[in-house]
Parts: C-alpha cells; structure tokens; sequence
C-alpha cells in the first residue's frame, strides 16, 4: 500500500502541480492574505454592526376572544420582510447584514408565553405592524427570561438541547393552516389547529420545568454582492422547479396507454396534490428559517418523558406526503465512552445557550450552528407561530381578561 501511494505521488502529473503553485506563488499567496484579511475585516465589522443595534424582546399577551385566523400572522410577517442590506459602503465599510427576528414560544413552570425578538430599531415598526393586525392584543418590553439561565449541573438538568430540520427538500411544504381550513374563520368547536398541540404540551409542565421554542426567520433572497457573496447563490425557485420536474418525470415513467409527453395525465391523486401544494407555496414570501428547542429543569422536577413531548409537540406538524421537522442531534453523545469525561456535553450546553441568549444563528461566530437554515414560507411560518381562539383551552395560556374598546367620540372635555 506504501509503495503504491509513494507510486501515485511521484507521477509526473503532480510534480507538475506543485511546480506550478511553486511559480505562481507570488500571485496567489499575497491574494490568499488579502482574502483572509477581508473575511476578518467583514466578520469584525459585522458583529461591531450588531452589536450597535441593540435589541428588545416583546411579549404579546392575547385577549380572551382571538378571532383572527392564522392568516392574519402571515400578513404581519410578510410585512417584516425586508432583504436588503443596504449600499456597498453599508455592507463591506460598516457592516450592516440583514436583519431577523425570533418568534419564541416559552413555558416557564408551565407558563406559556408568546415572545417576539428584534434589533430595538426595529421595534415600532413591528409593534405597528402587530396592532395593525391584531388590535385586541397587549406588547410588552420585558426582561429576557433566557438570560438569568446559567448551566450549573448541581442545580438544572439539560436533558435535550437541539435544532429541527426538514425532513424532505424545502420545496415541499408542511401541511399549513390553509390545508387545516383555518383561512375561513370556523366556528370554535369545528377548529382543528395544530398549535394547539403545541400549547398544551407546554401547558402540562410542572413547576421547574422549562422548554424554549426559537424560530429564527431572515428575508430569503437571491444573494449577490449587496448581501457580502461575490459568487451568486441562486434563491429556492431552483429547487422548486427540481422536485416538481422529478414529481412529474416519476409521472412518464408509469406504465399508460397515453403515450404523449402530457405528464399530468398520468399522476395520482396525491401527486397532483403535492404540485398544488408545493407551487402555492412557492408563490408565498419566504424566510430563511432555523428552528431550535430545548427543554431543561430543575434536578427534582426533571422528567425525561417530557423529551418525547417536545419533539412530538413539534414532529406532529408534518405530513408523510409532504414535510415535516425532525431533530438534528442533541447535546448528549450517544454512547458514554464516546464522552467518558463529560467535556462534549459541557461545551455544547454552553454554546447552545449562549447561541439562544444572541438570537445568534444566521452571522458569525455561531453562523449555521449545528444545522443550515432552510426556506419556509410566511404560510408555513404563520401554521407553526399564530395566536389561537378559544379552541385553545390551556388554563396556564396568559389571556386578556377583557376586550379592548375605544373610549366614547362624544366624551366631555
């Protein structure tokens, strides 16, 4: 085996590699060193920007009667969309880098709460924008509940910790609250919302007990120079034309008397649906999304059955025709000897948290940790993050205790 690789490398084909790097090393070392020093420059520049902007977390706390459909969080979040950078003094001089936002659903001790994070620049518009849609509801300024959390292993267990991903391309879609009938407002009794689930499941904690749901959403665009690419990155059209063509060339290649190229005479049912599916939701504004959890307590109100619930609360939004979530690794090696002293564990639960306090995902220094963002909708977002009616019954769901109304025009002065 020696032999033939020393055999392989004396060819004269990588002699001649090597003598040509050896010649042009004058011209590509010192542009190597430019190019390092540039990534630097824009990394620190970056996180400085950042930094600057500060940031607020709102919590919004819903009235008893909620009769807006999810429909109306798909127009609230369309309307955060924002893909620009700024100039090419903004994005390579200052610094500046897309902006995102966090949609947080949080049980404390069984407390449920909707939380909303953004740059503090950003927070009038977004609070315009929520009572624009939802008059009824309350936003509140309050103190980041993740930040008084520390890891202290004599005191709080970290049973799981990770990022869920898609289980098929993002092209496809998971079933939404349109596929659900929610977009035509039904009676309370003939809802069938799948956040309820959700809400119920973090409802059902005990005192001590904690799970942390982080949606993290950037504007999806095509990324050239203005968004800090020099080399293209095509948006998720691309991929949607792939998956529909290779839906409709399994289509051909089922056995038919109608020999013609017409492909959609020869689909199934459910594959013409699944086109339906996927080009509706093509045609809807889209988001890079990362999708976090971690469910952790106190070492007496620990209960690992509450991992299953977790992971169950949100693999039950897919759909086996369509997509779906599932977790993509988890803080605990897999076999103890694969870490014997502990060490993996600690600096995963330290970044994970750490990752969660910064909202951090999307820019370095946790730039795509432990998974790659993928594209969701504004439809499929406003299925997995929208404020329910009543047919949401969680006695620990903080509601109004009364509607909102405006005071009398003719009151006296």
């Amino acid at each position: 085996m020696k032999e033939a690789f020393l055999a392989a490398f004396n060819t004269g084909a990588v002699h001649t590699v090597l003598h040509a790097a050896k010649v042009s090393s004058p011209f590509w070392i010192p542009m190597l060193f430019v190019m390092i020093a540039f990534d630097v420059w824009l990394t620190w520049k970056r996180r400085e920007w950042i930094k600057t902007q500060g940031s607020v977390l709102l919590e919004i706390r819903l009235p008893r009667e909620m009769t807006k459909s999810p429909a109306a969080m798909e127009l609230f979040l369309s309307n955060l969309y924002n893909s620009a950078a700024g100039s090419l003094i903004n994005v390579y001089i200052k610094g500046q880098v897309r902006v995102w936002y966090s949609l947080e659903l949080v049980s404390i001790d069984g407390n449920v709460h909707f939380f909303l994070w953004c740059h503090k620049g950003l927070r009038n518009r977004t609070e315009a924008q929520l009572y624009a849609q939802f008059p009824n509801v309350e936003v509140h300024e309050v103190a980041d509940y993740s930040l008084g959390v520390e890891r202290n292993p004599e005191k709080l267990t970290f049973g799981w910790f990770s990022n869920f991903i898609p289980t098929k391309a993002e092209a496809y879609p998971i079933k939404t609250y349109i596929d659900y009938g929610l977009d035509k407002n039904p009676d309370e009794e003939f809802k069938i919302d799948p956040i309820v689930s959700v809400l119920e499941f973090l409802g059902s904690l005990k005192r001590g007990e904690q799970v942390w749901i982080q949606i993290l959403i950037r504007a999806h665009a095509k990324e050239g120079l203005k968004l800090g690419r020099i080399f293209v990155k095509p948006d998720w059209k691309g991929g949607v034309e792939k998956e529909i063509k290779e839906i409709l060339k399994k289509g051909l290649l089922k056995p038919a008397e109608d020999k013609t190229l017409d492909s959609t005479k020869h689909l199934s049912q459910g594959q013409r649906d699944v086109i339906v599916a996927i080009e509706r939701n093509a045609g809807k504004t889209a988001f890079d999304t990362m999708i976090r959890a971690t469910y952790f307590a106190e070492k007496e109100a620990f209960n690992p059955t509450n991992i299953g619930g977790l992971i169950g609360s949100i693999s039950q939004f897919g759909s086996p025709s369509l997509n779906g979530f599932r977790p993509q690794g988890n803080i605990a090696s897999e076999y103890p000897w694969q870490d014997p002293f502990g060490r993996d564990r600690k600096e995963s639960e330290l970044k994970y948290l750490e990752a969660y306090k910064r909202r951090a995902f999307f820019e370095r220094p946790f730039k795509n940790y432990k998974s790659k963002p993928f594209v969701m909708s504004v439809e499929e977002l406003a299925t997995i993050y929208h404020f329910p009616g009543e047919v949401a019954a969680t006695p620990t769901l903080s509601r109004i205790p009364s509607k909102k109304a405006e005071a009398p025009s003719n009151l006296p002065i």
